[in-house]
C-alpha cells in the first residue's frame, strides 16, 4: 500500500483513500474459492460462488466475511444497473438537504450575531473574551479552542466522530452491523445510508491518520474560502456523490465489493482547494525540497485515478476518487455561483416559516 502525503505547504498528495476490490484465490472453509477484497484498508472473503438469481427475487446472498474479529457476513453479487435508482434518488436528496441545511444554519448563526449585537453592549464581546473560565483546565481548553482558526474548529469534530466509528471497528459484537451500515456496497441490502456512513469508517489506524491528515491540511484553506456551512454541506454531499460514483462503476464491471473511508468527501476538499489556488505550493512531507503547484497536483492524482478505472486497479476505489474530486472541481467553477448564491428563496421560506412560529 503506496501513500504519498504532502501539506499546504505540507499536504496530502496522494492519500490513503477509498479502497475498492482486487482478488487473489485462497481456499475457503469449504473448499471453495473466494476473492479477496481491499476495502479502504482491511481485507475481507467473500464467496465468488454467491450470484443472485435473476429467475427468482434478484436479491443479494449472504456469504461469510473474515475480519480482524473473526467471521461476520456481507452481501455479494451481481449488481444490475437497475437496482442503482434508489441510490441516485437518495444522492440527490441527501445532497440538496446538505446544502439546504448549511445556507439554514449559516442563516443562524448570521441572525443570532445581528440579535447579540443589538442587545449586548458594545464591550461585552472584548469582557466575554477576557472573562476567566472557572477551573483551570477549562482556562487552558478555552485558550486553546480560542487560538484555533475556523477551519481547525470544524475539523475536530469531523475528525471526533472518524475516531468514534473507528473504535466500534475494534468491538466484536458490533462487526455485523459495521460491515453492513459502515461499508458502502452496492449488493447490500442497505444501499443508502452506508453511502453516508462509510465516509466516516476507517477500519485500519494507519487509514484513519492519513485521511485526518489530508482533512487538517486543506480544510482551513477550505473554509476560509466557503466559511463553514458551505464546506461541511460540501464535505458531505461529495461523500455521497463519491459513493455513488463507486456504485455505479462496480455494476458496469461486475465487481461489487465492500468500500469505506473518508477520501471520496476529501477529495472534494482537495479538488476545490487546488482549483480555487491553483499557484499554490504544496511539497512532499518527508521530500521538503521537492515543491509543484496545487494546479498540477490535482492533475496528477486525478490521471492517477483515471488510469486506475481504466485498468481496472483495485487497490484503491478510483471511481470514488474521481467522483469526489470532479464534485469539488464543479463546485469551484459552477456550484457555489449556481446553486449556494441562488440560496435567497430557501432563505425567505425559512425566515417566514420562523416568524409564523408562535413564540415563547
Amino acid at each position: 500500500m503506496y501513500v504519498s502525503i504532502v501539506t499546504m505547504p505540507v499536504a496530502n498528495l496522494r492519500n490513503l483513500c477509498r479502497c475498492g476490490s482486487h482478488g487473489k484465490n485462497f481456499t475457503f472453509i469449504a473448499k471453495r474459492y473466494a476473492t479477496t477484497h481491499s476495502t479502504r484498508g482491511y481485507r475481507i472473503w467473500t464467496s465468488r460462488q454467491a450470484r443472485w438469481s435473476t429467475k427468482s427475487s434478484q436479491k443479494p446472498s449472504l456469504e461469510p466475511v473474515e475480519g480482524l474479529f473473526g467471521s461476520t457476513s456481507a452481501d455479494s453479487g451481481t449488481v444490475p444497473l437497475s437496482r442503482l435508482w434508489k441510490p441516485f434518488v437518495f444522492t440527490i436528496a441527501f445532497s440538496g438537504a446538505s446544502l439546504a441545511g448549511a445556507a439554514i444554519w449559516q442563516y443562524e448563526n448570521l441572525r443570532q450575531r445581528a440579535i447579540n449585537s443589538m442587545r449586548l453592549p458594545l464591550n461585552w464581546a472584548q469582557e466575554r473574551s477576557i472573562m476567566p473560565k472557572k477551573g483551570k483546565w477549562r482556562q487552558e481548553l478555552n485558550k486553546w479552542w480560542s487560538n484555533l482558526s475556523e477551519g481547525e474548529r470544524l475539523f475536530f469534530p469531523l475528525c471526533f466522530v472518524n475516531c468514534l466509528v473507528f473504535l466500534a471497528w475494534r468491538v466484536p459484537s458490533f462487526q455485523n452491523f459495521m460491515v453492513r451500515y459502515f461499508c458502502s456496497n452496492p449488493a447490500s441490502r442497505a444501499l443508502c445510508w452506508p453511502m453516508v456512513l462509510s465516509t466516516f469508517s476507517h477500519y485500519s489506524a494507519f487509514h484513519l491518520f492519513a485521511n485526518m491528515y489530508v482533512l487538517h491540511s486543506f480544510s482551513t484553506g477550505a473554509v476560509a474560502s466557503l466559511g463553514k456551512e458551505q464546506f461541511l454541506g460540501l464535505y458531505l454531499s461529495a461523500g455521497v456523490i463519491s459513493s455513488m460514483a463507486s456504485y455505479v462503476y462496480k455494476a458496469l464491471t461486475s465487481q461489487p465489493g465492500l468500500s469505506l473511508g473518508a477520501s471520496g468527501a476529501i477529495m472534494a476538499v482537495l479538488g476545490y482547494v487546488c482549483t480555487q489556488y491553483p499557484d499554490t505550493r504544496l511539497s512532499i512531507i518527508f521530500l521538503p525540497v521537492l515543491s509543484f503547484t496545487a494546479g498540477s497536483a490535482i492533475k496528477v492524482i486525478m490521471a492517477l485515478d483515471a488510469t486506475g478505472v481504466l485498468l481496472g486497479w483495485k487497490f484503491f476505489d478510483h471511481a470514488a476518487h474521481l467522483g469526489g474530486a470532479l464534485c469539488g472541481i464543479a463546485w469551484c467553477y459552477w456550484g457555489n455561483a449556481y446553486i449556494w448564491q441562488k440560496r435567497e428563496p430557501l432563505l425567505h421560506w425559512w425566515h417566514e416559516l420562523r416568524s409564523s412560529a408562535p413564540t415563547k
